[in-house]
């Protein structure tokens, strides 16, 4: 099994993220994450899907997304040839005894301060899952209150566009 990013143009419509999902779990495929946002023009959306799968769970996904008529294109991204990001924000207890180490963290992972207060921050980390997996853990003994994490934004490099294929 490995991990399937999918991206997914549709219509920006009512009813469509709900009709690709059914699609997932009628076949039993769970999705691990799911971002959905109005692309360049706004009577489409992108949908950047990520799933773990092999070959044939792969196969099946496209054909079915093709199916779906507010589908308008289906495409695997490769690992090398994307540009992928994740972005979490992390609610973290502070107190004076380890509000210097905290901050020290931040500053270490490029991370950003997006709210301050005496008994706690809330920290923006955008950037690979794995690079949010190793803040959460460094941020773990001081006491997470709150975790959100987004799914994965995704696109292929270089000057190709999904829809002129």
């Amino acid at each position: 099994m490995s991990r399937i990013i999918i991206s997914v143009y549709v219509d920006n419509q009512s009813g469509v993220l709900m009709r690709i999902c059914s699609l997932f779990s009628r076949r039993g495929f769970n999705i691990d994450t799911l971002s959905v946002g109005e692309t360049e023009d706004p009577n489409y959306s992108r949908m950047t899907i990520t799933m773990n799968g092999d070959e044939y769970e792969r196969l099946q996904v496209i054909n079915q997304l093709n199916k779906l008529h507010n589908v308008k294109k289906v495409e695997i991204l490769e690992k090398d040839a994307s540009a992928r990001r994740e972005l979490a924000l992390i609610k973290v207890g502070v107190n004076n005894d380890n509000r210097q180490d905290i901050i020290s963290a931040v500053t270490i992972f490029r991370c950003n301060i997006i709210d301050y207060t005496p008994e706690a921050v809330v920290v923006e980390v955008t950037g690979e899952a794995s690079k949010i997996d190793a803040f959460i853990e460094v941020m773990r003994p001081f006491g997470i209150k709150e975790v959100a994490r987004t799914g994965l934004a995704a696109l292929e490099r270089g000057n190709t566009c999904m829809l002129e294929k």
